[in-house]
């Protein structure tokens, strides 16, 4: 139980600090016109490279040894483009075209996604809980980031369709490094996937190349965004994947509306509404549920 509890805290905790890098991406594409390309670029350079330096400082073997195996050679190549690089492209650039609200809420479609893809795959039948929990959790962020409006999607086709492929990376993004979790340690995969993801985009636009306006408020959100929104919570994220599954851990992500909301009414002053706190205990409650069916299994 310590593990499963530390893997739901580590889920969380990741998912609301990308719900802050999102408002923080939200603020440099469109108030400095930083570009999406750019800050990919100097964001997973940045990150992947302090990982890696902290593996080496830890004497970590699995830095090197990842890549003496052919086949895991190949898994962590297509791991940093098509999952590390390719749901934060996507993501962010949907934020771009519309807001981090509406970007999040399509995002929100990977457990749905995860849940279908394991069903088909490996013949795994989803129990009670877990239906009932993707149901909370989709249902939650809708009511939190909508209140419960469907017209409020006013949105271009691009921006639908980049918060589409978000979503199918996402999902993409919490399987395919699930085996590779197993054999080497999570600062290695997750240090080489942002590295190699960061040196990929910058074909396209290299981190010396910067564009946009630059003061302090750029130089803040851009510290955030690759620290607190890159660095540590893929970190988490993908440690909480080897400790409870990446299906609840996706699930559990939920909780990146739930921050964004909370800058939005602590900072920003954005009022509060009961339909607000509908769709926040509707989100929580996922957790408790999750939380339920591990101890039934344990026990």
């Amino acid at each position: 139980m310590k593990n499963i509890n530390k893997g739901i805290f580590m889920a969380l905790a990741a998912a609301m600090l990308w719900g802050v890098s999102g408002t923080c991406g939200q603020f440099l594409f469109q108030k400095r016109g930083i570009s999406v390309e750019w800050l990919m670029s100097a964001r997973m350079l940045c990150a992947g490279a302090l990982l890696l330096g902290a593996a080496v400082v830890k004497k970590d073997r699995d830095i090197l040894k990842i890549w003496t195996a052919p086949k895991d050679r190949v898994k962590l190549l297509l791991f940093g483009i098509l999952g590390m690089l390719t749901v934060q492209y996507t993501y962010f650039a949907a934020i771009k075209y519309s807001n981090a609200a509406t970007a999040t809420i399509l995002q929100f479609s990977a457990p749905v996604l995860i849940a279908i893809y394991m069903a088909l795959r490996h013949g795994h039948k989803l129990s009670l809980i877990e239906y009932i929990s993707v149901t909370l959790a989709v249902s939650g962020t809708f009511l939190l980031v909508t209140h419960g409006n469907f017209h409020a999607f006013n949105i271009s086709p691009l921006a639908f369709g980049l918060g589409m492929a978000s979503a199918v990376s996402l999902a993409i993004y919490t399987l395919m490094p699930v085996p590779l979790l197993k054999k080497y340690s999570p600062i290695s995969v997750i240090g080489w996937g942002l590295f190699i993801g960061g040196l990929a985009i910058s074909f396209f636009k290299a981190p010396w190349n910067y564009d946009g306006v630059w003061d302090s408020y750029t130089y803040m959100n851009t510290a955030f965004v690759i620290i607190f929104g890159t660095l540590i919570p893929f970190y988490l994220y993908l440690n909480a994947v080897h400790l409870i599954g990446g299906q609840k851990a996706s699930i559990l992500t939920s909780a990146e509306p739930l921050s964004a909301t909370f800058i939005a009414v602590f900072v920003l002053g954005l009022s509060f509404q009961l339909i607000d706190w509908m769709g926040t205990l509707l989100i929580i409650a996922t957790v408790f549920l999750l939380s339920l069916q591990k101890k039934k299994v344990l026990s």
